[in-house]
Parts: C-alpha cells; sequence; structure tokens
C-alpha cells in the first residue's frame, strides 16, 4: 500500500511528502478560508459557512466516477495501542458498504514531521490507513463536518477518545491527479499534477481564496 502512495506521489507530484501544508509544498495549489475569522465556531452562520465551503470544494475536486483514495495518518507513540485496540472509526463511521472495509489497509511510517517537533523520534510514529474508494461510497459530508471539529469538543471528534494523538485525513483523486486537504475548521488546500485543472476551482471558488495568499494564487492562473 504504500509502495502504491508512494508511486503516485512520485509519478505526479515529483516525490512530494504526503504531509501538510500541502499548498505551501507545491507549486500548483489552492488555499481556501473555510470558517469565518473571528467567529465562534458554533455560531449558525459559521457552521453554515463551513460546510458550504468544504462541501462545495469537494464536489469540484471529485466527479462520481473517479477513483478515489481516502488516506488518514495519525500521529502519536509508536507503542500506542489505542488503534490496535479499537480500529479507526474514519472508516467504521463514514463508509457505507461495510464490505469495503475489507480492502482498507495499514501501515506504520516513520514521524513525519522530525524535522519540525521537538522530542524524541523514535519514539513516534505515522499509522496510515487507505482505503480504495469511490465519493458515493463515503458519508463525505458527514466526515467533513467531523474534521472541522478537530479543535472543538464535539461527539464527532475523530479521536475524541485519543486526544494525544494527531491526525490528517487526505483525499486524493487517482483519476484528475489532486489531492484535497481540509485541514482543519480554518481552511482547506487542494494541488494538482496540472495546473489547468484547478482552473475552474480558481474561477468558480475565487472569493473562498484566502487573502493572506490570494496573490500568489492569482500570479499562477
Amino acid at each position: 500500500m504504500t509502495a502504491n502512495v508512494n508511486h503516485f506521489m512520485k509519478e505526479h507530484f515529483n516525490n512530494l511528502i504526503l504531509r501538510p501544508p500541502l499548498f505551501y509544498s507545491w507549486k500548483y495549489g489552492i488555499r481556501f478560508e473555510i470558517s469565518m475569522p473571528g467567529a465562534e465556531h458554533e455560531d449558525n452562520s459559521n457552521l453554515q459557512q463551513i460546510k458550504d465551503r468544504s462541501i462545495g470544494i469537494f464536489n469540484h475536486v471529485f466527479q462520481d466516477a473517479d477513483e478515489i483514495l481516502l488516506i488518514t495518518d495519525i500521529y502519536c507513540d509508536k507503542y500506542n495501542t489505542f488503534l490496535q485496540n479499537r480500529p479507526i472509526n474514519v472508516y467504521r463511521k463514514y463508509v457505507k458498504n461495510k464490505d469495503l472495509l475489507k480492502k482498507l489497509q495499514h501501515s506504520i511510517l516513520p514521524h513525519l514531521f522530525e524535522e519540525e517537533d521537538d522530542g524524541d523520534y523514535d519514539e513516534l510514529a505515522t499509522h496510515r490507513f487507505l482505503l480504495p474508494c469511490k465519493k458515493s461510497d463515503i458519508r463525505y459530508l458527514q466526515l467533513l463536518v467531523a474534521i472541522s471539529y478537530e479543535d472543538f469538543p464535539h461527539p464527532t471528534q475523530i479521536l475524541r477518545r485519543n486526544m494525544a494523538a494527531g491526525y490528517d485525513i487526505y483525499f486524493v483523486n487517482v483519476t484528475r491527479k489532486m489531492i484535497y486537504h481540509l485541514y482543519d475548521d480554518r481552511g482547506c488546500d487542494v494541488i494538482a499534477a496540472n495546473k489547468e485543472d484547478l482552473r475552474t476551482l480558481y474561477t468558480e471558488c475565487d472569493e473562498w481564496i484566502l487573502d493572506y495568499d490570494r496573490e500568489q494564487i492569482d500570479l499562477l492562473f
């Protein structure tokens, strides 16, 4: 499984390591603002904007027939037994067809942020889960909402029973060679192997682009 992901990233993204921040790591990308700056997370208008923008961008990136890799990276102590004792609920809760879970693959990778974090890197690891699927196979709206609650107490929190760990969830469009990463309620990165595959997204979702990076994004197009 890891070899397949590595091959995809090598062939289409010049060996880019799949880790955040994708927008600042790749030449063709757009960074979107998802939530309202300064708004309370539970404000109804803010929750509606989070939903509208995250799902709107998702629907631009993924079409019904596209082949998708749903990838979840969990960052934790390599001796953390949580993931062995309790299968990750990203897949149990948000995959419609439970038979599809037979294709779920798991591997343990080295810690992906060694040069950025303090501490004993030998004690840290990345658990990577991967599921090949289609858009219709997953409850993506509910999953995107859950991701937006990463920093807020809520029953949908992905790792609410294992808060010592961190995570990232990537939706990789194998067909269109694009990657969608809603990193939390604040923002979303979309990168593509081909700049032109981002043009429609850039044009139709222009008002959602993060102002801080707008100049860089405008220059790209």
